[in-house]
């Protein structure tokens, strides 16, 4: 995702650091952004030169180390003691105006803005993936969060052609709030015999009219998301309807993670 919102904004005109932890994360990201462009351009989309400079905004490194950014947008792992870390180090490593944004699908914004010297300038960016075609941003204010970086954040999602709604710093917010739990009773389901992957799929995608069923698109997230955001869920409120089915633990913990490793509810 990471790759995805950095391609919108440079896209949108704005210069871009990507930053991974090591050289091989940063070169995957930019494929990624240069297998997106070169389909936009063979679909008529972008112009060869169009394609180019959006390319050029882009600046990539290994390093976090005096960026002078008006925002840094971090999508790391859903993993609470990484995002702590990670927001301590932007916290030393940005100008003291500079908003610090989270693409966290679950975590708390107060606790991440707790970690810094600035949770005024703290605030949730949730995109949707794929970031270069979902429209929806979540914007979520912590505790301390100002309206000035509210207002800048909104603005920000406006310019790269994205709708951004307001949402209260809850635990999931307000998409997984609803998405994890129907992804969750689909794969108890399975767990319970009641139907195929393929059979509870189908219902929901020709009963429901969904795009994709639920545990297709639980292996698209990565089942390991899933389980964590769940797990954020069910801290969170203390409430058991929250509770992770232990089929999806099992494919955790057998590294049957969905499309990003091979294996899931399905065999890619």
């Amino acid at each position: 995702m990471g790759s995805g919102i950095a391609q919108v904004a440079a896209a949108a005109g704005a210069e871009v650091v990507l930053h991974d932890r090591e050289e091989r994360f940063v070169q995957r990201g930019l494929d990624a952004i240069a297998r997106n462009l070169d389909r936009g351009v063979e679909k008529g989309r972008l112009t060869p030169e169009q394609r180019g400079h959006i390319i050029s905004r882009i600046t990539p490194t290994t390093h976090i180390a005096d960026w002078d950014v008006a925002i840094a947008i971090e999508a790391a792992t859903e993993a609470l003691d990484i995002k702590r870390e990670l927001f301590r180090r932007l916290d030393e490593a940005t100008p003291p105006e500079a908003i610090l944004a989270s693409n966290t699908s679950s975590i708390s914004i107060t606790v991440l803005g707790a970690q810094t010297s600035r949770p005024e300038n703290v605030i949730g960016m949730h995109f949707m993936n794929p970031v270069p075609v979902m429209k929806l941003v979540e914007i979520i204010r912590g505790l301390a969060t100002s309206q000035a970086t509210f207002d800048f954040t909104k603005n920000l999602a406006e310019k790269l052609d994205k709708t951004p709604v307001e949402v209260r710093d809850f635990p999931g917010f307000v998409s997984n709030r609803v998405l994890m739990p129907m992804i969750n009773e689909a794969i108890y389901a399975l767990y319970e015999g009641v139907a195929s992957p393929e059979a509870i799929d189908t219902v929901m995608k020709l009963g429901m009219n969904h795009p994709m069923g639920p545990l297709q698109l639980a292996d698209f997230i990565g089942l390991d998301t899933c389980l964590a955001i769940l797990d954020v869920l069910h801290d969170g409120f203390g409430d058991p309807k929250y509770r992770a089915c232990p089929l999806l633990r099992a494919h955790v913990a057998a590294g049957w993670l969905g499309k990003k490793s091979g294996r899931g509810f399905y065999t890619y």
